[in-house]
């Protein structure tokens, strides 16, 4: 569908997309339907993904991972689960892999690494990370979850919500309050895991889309985490999190153009079939500038999400650019959402075409990683410094 080359990929990532494909079309869209009704995707098609090698591939080999460090491979892994239509996949397996596990790799203890890492490659054990709140979302700030020192552990306090892979996690990277006098500097970052006494989960939400993601709080009552599973240094939590939170919206960037991808893939097909006025929808203009419109925005979102991932593996992506590519591509989701919908007409609206709970998956994209409104002010930060 798309004129221009993708000049960042070899042949080597080519047949890396192959595999990730034909992995996607075997073991995930003929369960997503099944995964929307549960809320939640399957325990089994974790250990299935672990097992084919599709998570973690960053970790080092000795812990069971490929010590793949191209981030190539992992926006294919990205983009094919957004084309394939399955959103709450799309959302939650690479939150494991991309969001959930830097934050262990690069800040964790040798013990926390030997304990968690092996199990997330493996897909025994799920990862998420709970930063919101109920009383605090982007402006994190004001958290007020609480780790309190206690000589060999700290005692953790306080609630999490809208947390993906909450209800099915087995290990979470939670932002804590160590020293609620310092602000930011008062912020720490430590894993607790399920088997830590005093650690529950809420029934997963309601949501009006990502129907397949298991999203819940989480509660925390008098939870002793070991002194070894703080991630880095006490206090340095939003340093960390402010660290990987580029490389969080970038993948959030890459899902919504290759979700936008797929509803324009649905919609051709559909406005090649569907009659009116004895022609097919395809053969109207509106139709056709509405078509061409998308592809054009869709392709140049494309192109400049290619651009940040060549720069990531550089090491050059910075806050404001993922910022930017957070923003505009979430934004450019949602409009290709409501188009498609309208050129649909009213089975655009049935939630038995792709297109509905694309719609619906759509919406949320703006709000989590950090609202648009915020991206826009990290942006200006930039701007004007």
């Amino acid at each position: 569908m798309y004129g221009l080359p993708r000049t960042i990929f070899s042949s080597e990532h080519d047949l890396y997309r192959d595999s990730v494909r034909d992995f996607i079309a075997k073991e995930i869209t003929p369960n997503n339907a099944e995964w929307e009704n549960n809320k939640m995707v399957s325990r089994e098609s974790w250990q299935k993904l672990g097992a084919n090698g599709f998570l973690g591939i960053q970790a080092p080999e000795k812990f069971g991972g490929m010590n793949i460090q191209d981030f190539r491979f992992n926006a294919i892994f990205i983009e094919e689960l957004g084309l394939s239509g399955c959103s709450g996949p799309a959302i939650g397996y690479p939150l494991h892999s991309d969001i959930v596990m830097p934050y262990i790799l690069h800040y964790g203890t040798d013990s926390a690494l030997e304990k968690y890492i092996p199990k997330m490659v493996s897909g025994e054990f799920i990862g998420a990370v709970a930063m919101t709140e109920p009383g605090a979302g982007s402006d994190l700030q004001g958290i007020r979850a609480s780790a309190v020192d206690r000589g060999d552990h700290y005692l953790v306090n306080g609630s999490k919500t809208f947390i993906t892979n909450g209800y099915l996690c087995d290990v979470v990277v939670v932002a804590v309050k160590t020293d609620p006098t310092l602000g930011a500097k008062g912020i720490s970052l430590m894993i607790v895991d399920k088997d830590m006494p005093g650690f529950t989960k809420g029934k997963p939400f309601a949501k009006v889309g990502l129907h397949a993601q298991d999203t819940c709080e989480l509660f925390f009552e008098d939870v002793e985490v070991p002194k070894e599973n703080l991630l880095g240094k006490e206090g340095e939590g939003f340093k960390y999190l402010m660290t990987e939170l580029a490389q969080e919206r970038l993948v959030v960037s890459l899902a919504a153009v290759a979700l936008g991808e797929y509803m324009l893939q649905s919609t051709v097909q559909y406005v090649k079939e569907r009659k009116a006025f004895n022609k097919t929808i395809s053969e109207f203009q509106n139709t056709r500038f509405k078509l061409a419109e998308m592809c054009a925005a869709l392709e140049q979102g494309r192109i400049y999400c290619d651009q940040l991932v060549h720069l990531h593996n550089e090491g050059q992506l910075d806050s404001a650019m993922a910022s930017a590519a957070k923003y505009n591509m979430t934004e450019l989701q949602c409009k290709v959402a409501d188009e498609c919908v309208q050129l649909h007409g009213g089975y655009g609206y049935m939630w038995e075409f792709g297109v509905a709970r694309a719609y619906a998956d759509a919406r949320v994209q703006r709000i989590y990683a950090g609202t648009n409104e915020i991206m826009k002010e990290l942006i200006a930060r930039k701007i004007l410094k």
